[in-house]
């Protein structure tokens, strides 16, 4: 029996491991930080034996509540990613298992990794209406992306995607990835009329380092890029301090924001109303881009979410909400879950990389509605 993870986003301790019924892990600290709850590591040496792997410090993550009636996936090729039976007594997470083959990988969700992340935005500027673009260097001297989808006109509207500031909120990738392939599909209605009226910037992962270092919610220097935007600098947050200056440069009419969360099994949205220049416009923005992509996509509801700011409480390092006040725009943050959606749960996968990709395509509909009322 062999467990690693000294591999793209691989993450676990192995504390004893000679008794396949009495497996026992702990999940280390992001880099820098007293964050955890990300895990992705192989099992090997196992095929048809049933394994059960405890891990230890569960109750001690970040979101324990993520682990309530959550199931971790497993996966033989690393490309289909299926749930297994997984339980949490308050304390300890436990995994079982029969592997079929030799060697599964398990993790917290799919991943997406640093290879793939290169294959998609050097897959996306092979279409004509797509440019790359390296805005700066991360922390660790890697190459910051970013997609310019569209032919720039200073009468088009700006719209800013961006995903996986927290790194471990890998559906935030898979998202892009339906978004992007939507948005350059040249015979989608929908996507050649939005640009037609629009500029698509898009930063499909703006914490690199942290994403390989298998971190959940900071980068390799413990910052978390979600409370950065106030004020960002270049040796600690350097993709945020990036993208500010870019959204200052060409301007921002919209800014959707990608995450995932850890405890509430929904797709939902948390607004901008605690912002100080939330008004009647942001408000009926906020209100048919939620409607329309109620309407059109049953993945997303509006009922569970996060609670709405008081007005003028909302805080202004948040991404959303600074961007929402510093272009007096729309800005929404995106939550998708790392369990299921509880609306039309799919136990076999739950929540899934091909579900987010789906969801990541739908959202060019309430973009749609909205796109001509953004300034």
């Amino acid at each position: 029996m062999n467990i690693s993870s000294n591999f793209d986003s691989g993450k676990i301790e192995v504390i004893e491991a000679l008794d396949p019924q009495n497996i026992q892990l702990r999940i280390p600290n992001d880099t820098n930080s007293e964050h955890f709850q990300w895990f992705h590591f192989r099992l090997s040496g196992m095929q048809e034996q049933a394994v059960k792997m405890t891990i230890q410090n569960a109750s001690e993550a970040s979101y324990p509540e993520g682990y309530q009636e959550y199931y971790a996936v497993a996966s033989y090729d690393r490309e289909y990613w299926f749930r297994v039976p997984t339980f949490y007594n308050g304390k300890e997470l436990t995994i079982e298992h029969t592997p079929e083959f030799n060697s599964v990988y398990y993790a917290y969700f799919a991943p997406y990794t640093y290879e793939q992340h290169l294959d998609l935005v050097h897959n996306a500027q092979m279409s004509q209406e797509c440019e790359l673009v390296s805005i700066g260097k991360t922390v660790e001297g890697k190459d910051i992306d970013m997609l310019i989808v569209g032919e720039p006109d200073e009468n088009k509207k700006k719209i800013w995607v961006i995903a996986r500031q927290h790194p471990g909120e890998s559906m935030a990738e898979w998202f892009m990835q339906g978004l992007l392939g939507k948005l350059l599909d040249e015979d989608d209605a929908v996507a050649r009329t939005l640009l037609n009226k629009a500029v698509f910037y898009i930063v499909p992962n703006m914490n690199i380092d942290g994403s390989i270092a298998g971190n959940l919610r900071v980068n390799t220097k413990g910052f978390n890029y979600n409370r950065e935007w106030a004020e960002p600098s270049i040796e600690d947050s350097p993709e945020v301090f990036h993208v500010r200056n870019l959204m200052d440069e060409y301007g921002c009419d919209l800014n959707l924001d990608i995450h995932g969360d850890e405890a509430l099994p929904y797709n939902f949205i948390s607004g901008i109303e605690g912002i100080p220049s939330f008004d009647e416009r942001l408000k009926n923005l906020t209100e048919n881009f939620i409607d329309t992509w109620m309407a059109t996509c049953p993945d997303f509801q509006d009922t569970h979410g996060y609670p709405k700011n008081e007005p003028g409480k909302g805080n202004l390092a948040i991404c959303s909400k600074h961007i929402g006040e510093r272009f007096k725009c729309l800005s929404l943050t995106i939550e998708m879950p790392f369990k299921d959606n509880n609306d039309l749960p799919e136990p076999e996968c739950g929540w899934s990389p091909d579900r987010s990709i789906l969801l990541g395509e739908s959202v060019l509909q309430p973009i749609m509605k909205v796109v001509d009322h953004l300034r």
